[in-house]
């Protein structure tokens, strides 16, 4: 027996109880009907439980045992509850015609009602695909190079423009391309209302092509006062947890815009560089003396450095016939010169300084404060806190061995000084 003899028989037993109650045939042939749609809902109900029942007891739990671990994100997204929404429409459907046969005006009503339905239904599932998609992605990539989270959210974005256009198209009776002609006209409107996620998606391009930001890099903004590891890209918006806990949300197109310093080079490469001077007295720099240069041969690293650096002095003077009775003639040695020598010999034997990289000491211009002796070597380790150490380490060693060169490092004068001067 087929689903339209049921109804037919439900309804002339029906209809048959409501004319007893006097009632008029045509009254009771459309009460019939709506008491008919009414059980279809009832049962369209108990089907969606029983499908709900179902996917519980036999999908679920199989997911729950399985191995994989992308399935275990559906249950997480609840697609498959999400898709049992569709059951009542799908029924109530099948059976709007036989119940209300004859009448075209209310089957085409609660037709157009039940396609929308469907529409916003198939749309929530679409959209929880699409989120288990994203979540899947990023645990299971170790690279997350695609801000796949902002593709998802334009993909989430044009899906629910295309409901919106084939609900109109249902309302009205017309061609959804017919629609999509007449939204022409309000495009100006529409590129001023989602200006920013424009923006944001033409951001979010670039920094995929370009590979420029991911999730989990160390970025620096200036103009928005953001130091931190990126948490978060969305179609609008980057999430950046700053160093103090605090979180900055940054515009995704100011990642195009503003200047943005990324750190993955440095997390990625084999070092992270130490870049500092100090600043010492010119008033301290001199020629070494034959006793300065016996102390100083005595010192780690410097020894042979010395004894070779003496030699070539002595060879050539004597080739130039230098009068080195005078300490402007010929070459000699300096203090700074020999502790410049020894900072780099100290450096390139630090066990925790990458050797394959640049290892430089040099001095920059001097200035009103003094000699700057700048350090310029790379890190074998990149993390935060141990990175800090070392550099505290090597320029704790530094500041302590300088007097040892007959060396002295500038410093502004403090109220303890001028105090000292007038006592």
């Amino acid at each position: 027996m087929s689903l339209a003899n049921i109804f037919e028989i439900s309804d002339q037993y029906i209809s048959k109880f409501l004319l007893k109650l006097n009632l008029q045939t045509e009254q009771a042939d459309l009460i019939s009907n709506y008491i008919l749609l009414f059980f279809s809902f009832l049962i369209s109900i108990a089907l969606f439980y029983l499908t709900r029942w179902i996917l519980r007891t036999y999908i679920a739990r199989f997911i729950r045992t399985s191995k994989t671990k992308w399935d275990d994100y559906l249950l997480e997204h609840r697609i498959f509850h999400k898709a049992a929404y569709l059951i009542p429409g799908i029924f109530i459907g099948w059976t709007v015609t036989p119940i209300f046969h004859g009448y075209d005006e209310i089957i085409a009503s609660l037709s157009v009602i039940l396609t929308v339905y469907k529409y916003i239904i198939v749309a929530y599932v679409f959209n929880a695909i699409l989120d288990t998609i994203v979540q899947a992605y990023n645990d299971q990539s170790e690279s997350k190079k695609l801000p796949v989270k902002g593709f998802a959210q334009i993909i989430k974005l044009f899906v629910w423009l295309i409901i919106f256009i084939l609900i109109i198209s249902t309302f009205l009776h017309k061609n959804p391309t017919s629609i999509l002609a007449g939204l022409g006209a309000v495009s100006a409107i529409l590129l001023l209302v989602f200006k920013d996620t424009i923006l944001g998606f033409v951001g979010g391009i670039q920094l995929a092509a370009f590979d420029m930001v991911k999730e989990g890099d160390w970025i620096s903004l200036p103009k928005y006062d953001a130091d931190g590891t990126v948490i978060d890209i969305s179609i609008t918006t980057v999430k950046v947890k700053n160093w103090d806990n605090t979180i900055s949300t940054i515009p995704t197109y100011s990642l195009i815009s503003d200047s943005v310093k990324n750190w993955r080079g440095m997390e990625e490469s084999d070092g992270r560089r130490i870049k500092r001077s100090i600043l010492l007295d010119m008033h301290s720099v001199k020629f070494c003396t034959p006793e300065m240069l016996e102390r100083f041969s005595k010192f780690e690293f410097l020894g042979d450095y010395i004894k070779e650096t003496e030699e070539n002095i002595q060879k050539q003077n004597k080739l130039r016939n230098a009068d080195t009775s005078l300490l402007v003639n010929g070459l000699r040695q300096t203090n700074i010169g020999v502790f410049r020598a020894y900072l780099t010999r100290y450096l390139e034997n630090h066990p925790y300084v990458n050797h394959e990289m640049t290892t430089m000491v040099r001095q920059l211009s001097p200035t009103e404060k003094g000699i700057p002796m700048e350090i310029y070597v790379f890190s074998r380790i990149k993390s935060w806190v141990e990175y800090e150490g070392i550099q505290s380490d090597i320029f704790d060693h530094i500041l302590a061995v300088i007097p040892q060169f007959e060396l002295s490092v500038f410093q502004e004068p403090s109220g303890a000084d001028f105090r000292k001067i007038l006592v």
